[in-house]
């Protein structure tokens, strides 16, 4: 009898949480859990129930550590849990990929705005040692290794930020809708009025700074020529949207966002925390902390975190 005719291998539960950090933020990711269990490349093992993690990419809830004797007794392992599976590889790569061949295909192809976000599970595995799997049915995204790579514009948009806001719609599955209002703050040059005008929706763009001169022209753009931070929530009224790229200090944008929290006036809102030099952990944890949001680190973003909060 080979090893791949015996029966598939017992999966024993890890008792912690996986944590896939972000490209070049491991060290941000560290910081926020604090006491971890092991680093794995940039998987990141903890132990206890999953906790806040805006620098994880992905989270692998209740992993599992399988042990195998061969490539396709690994595979046989992972197919006997599920059918869809994306691979992390940080070491033995050549094994960890024949495994992957193994295993029914998924497509990871870069898709169109708006497409909805994929409903089937995906688990997440990887080897961390040849005889070793460590992987988890369930992950926080739906999208191989968090990943979310979109089909870009290179026409129409004056900038590429525009990606953040068509990736942060992408995950929760929400845009924008025709004739609501939407206010967009530090709109200079207009990427995100830009993608918010094309869902069909009302714009007020808020700068200093004049929009570019394609995106003022838009149907249902309108433009505030002034400081987004001296903007006063009452005068513009009850608002659908908020978005906000602007380049400040965390900090000062949370003192902003407070403003328009207390006011009740807007729905939702999507901002982006840009840090500058050091990161603000403790703004960071402050915006995670407002009830009924998100903090997350969005595949195009640099060193900066979105803060995403949805209303009814």
């Amino acid at each position: 009898m080979t090893h791949d005719d015996v029966t598939a291998p017992t999966a024993t539960p890890l008792g912690a949480t996986a944590y896939l950090a972000a490209e070049e933020f491991l060290d941000h990711l560290l910081v926020e859990l604090g006491d971890v269990r092991s680093v794995h490349g940039r998987l990141v093992i903890a132990d206890g129930p999953p906790r806040p993690a805006a620098w994880a990419q992905n989270i692998w809830y209740d992993p599992v550590l399988i042990p195998i004797q061969s490539i396709k007794q690994g595979a046989k392992a992972l197919r006997a849990i599920q059918r869809n599976w994306a691979l992390y590889g940080f070491q033995h790569h050549r094994r960890a990929q024949l495994i992957q061949d193994n295993l029914p295909h998924v497509s990871a192809k870069p898709v169109s705005f708006f497409t909805p976000p994929p409903t089937a599970p995906l688990g997440s595995w990887t080897l961390l040692n040849e005889n070793t799997i460590l992987a988890a049915a369930h992950c926080s995204s739906p999208y191989r290794n968090g990943e979310i790579e979109l089909i870009e514009d290179k026409v129409n948009p004056p900038s590429r930020a525009y990606l953040k806001l068509w990736e942060a719609f992408t995950r929760i599955g929400r845009t924008p809708q025709p004739g609501e209002q939407c206010i967009d703050l530090g709109a200079c040059p207009g990427g995100w009025t830009w993608v918010v005008q094309s869902c069909g929706a009302h714009v007020i763009a808020v700068d200093k700074a004049p929009l570019d001169p394609r995106v003022a022209a838009l149907p249902g753009v309108s433009e505030r020529r002034e400081s987004a931070f001296g903007l006063k929530p009452a005068d513009i009224g009850p608002i659908d949207w908020l978005v906000c790229d602007v380049i400040c200090y965390p900090s000062r944008l949370y003192r902003m966002i407070q403003g328009w929290l207390e006011s009740g006036l807007v729905r939702n809102y999507i901002c982006t925390l840009k840090f500058q030099g050091e990161t603000d952990h403790e703004t960071a944890r402050a915006f995670a902390a407002i009830p009924g949001s998100q903090l997350v680190h969005l595949c195009q973003n640099k060193h900066e975190l979105t803060w995403i909060k949805l209303g009814a």
